[in-house]
């Protein structure tokens, strides 16, 4: 069986333009993976980052949805601390409303932003990590067929099918997807450190339940492909920069490739990158298929969502284009399969 290849965008607002072009350009890249064949695309709620045009993560999946017709749309994901759970039940509600058996819902519990932005999101401390066990059970509630008497429902969302997923990046979401038998995506493609410890616990205490029989990982990739080993280097250095801004504190919007951008680097910045970005794959089509292979022959995914902030959208889309014929050339050579015994009976 192909391991399915999924998309996570950022709507990545890039330097000198705005949020109007970052949403058009989701648009587009959305409905180029339809025809590519991606499984799923995935938008992520981030607040007060001005290179990053997902904020109003429900709003966006209607207008990828709507601007599409086959491919799954998704939260990758919702950050459920700063929301309650009643208000994503109906928003997912109601997407799934408009676009049947196309949604999906990734939970995560950080906040996706800085203290103080949590604080105006929510206006309330109560709805911190610690209670995102509760929350995640509470928001599932909202789909179940409602009861009578039921005093609270979301309507639209009682009786709905959207699957939720558990994201994570620690072993915390492994356990808790394990737990209550969901599907788990695990941030590899900017948190790996526990990549491989996270998948032996999940799929080990994975107890079945009404959405899924079988365990589903889903692992982040960045995926940098070009004409040329060199220029896919070169693309790369977009996300490089930005993620020594943020860890600099000072985020901003996507910023154009450089040259030689890691000489500009500090040894203890080269590191962390080396180290954040480790599940990055970038190169010609023939470098990304070799290395594509070998992470997959490692880590065994059941899915992989690839990801690739780029700067320039034809860059991007040609990216995303390679890594859909390597996917296809990895299924015809019997490489890009998943274990039989972490192959859901349905996927999710």
């Amino acid at each position: 069986m192909m391991v399915p290849f999924s998309v996570l965008d950022l709507s990545p607002i890039v330097a000198g333009s705005d949020a109007s072009q970052a949403l058009r350009n989701t648009l587009d890249l959305a409905r180029h993976a339809e025809r590519w064949g991606y499984r799923r695309y995935w938008l992520a709620e981030h607040h007060n980052m001005t290179g990053v045009a997902s904020a109003a993560t429900s709003v966006v999946i209607g207008h990828v949805a709507g601007g599409t017709s086959t491919i799954r749309v998704g939260a990758g994901g919702i950050m459920l601390p700063n929301h309650a759970p009643l208000v994503i039940a109906e928003q997912f509600g109601t997407l799934a409303a408009l676009f049947p058996g196309r949604i999906d819902l990734g939970l995560g519990r950080a906040p996706g932003t800085d203290p103080v932005t949590s604080r105006a999101l929510r206006r309330t401390l109560a709805g911190d990590v610690d209670s995102f066990p509760e929350d995640v059970v509470e928001l599932m509630s909202y789909f179940r067929p409602a009861e009578p008497g039921q005093r609270v429902q979301a309507v639209p969302g009682a009786g709905l099918n959207v699957p939720i997923w558990i994201l994570g990046s620690s072993l915390f979401g492994a356990q808790l997807a394990a737990a209550l038998g969901l599907p788990y995506a695990f941030a590899s493609h900017f948190a790996p450190d526990q990549m491989m410890q996270a998948i032996e616990l999940y799929r080990s205490r994975f107890r079945p339940s009404e959405q899924l029989a079988q365990p589903h990982v889903m692992l982040g990739l960045n995926v940098f492909a070009a004409d040329t080993d060199e220029e896919a280097r070169r693309l790369f250095t977009s996300l490089q920069q930005a993620f020594a801004n943020l860890r600099r504190g000072r985020p901003g919007p996507l910023p154009p490739p450089v040259d030689d951008f890691e000489s500009q680097l500090t040894p203890m910045e080269s590191a962390m990158l080396d180290q954040a970005l480790s599940c990055t794959v970038l190169g010609s089509p023939e470098t990304v298929q070799r290395q594509m292979e070998v992470f997959i022959a490692r880590t065994q995914p059941d899915e992989l969502m690839v990801t690739s902030q780029m700067f320039d959208h034809t860059a991007r889309l040609h990216s995303f284009e390679i890594a859909a014929a390597a996917r296809d050339k990895l299924a015809r050579k019997g490489l890009s399969t998943a274990p039989p015994s972490s192959s859901p009976a349905s996927p999710p």
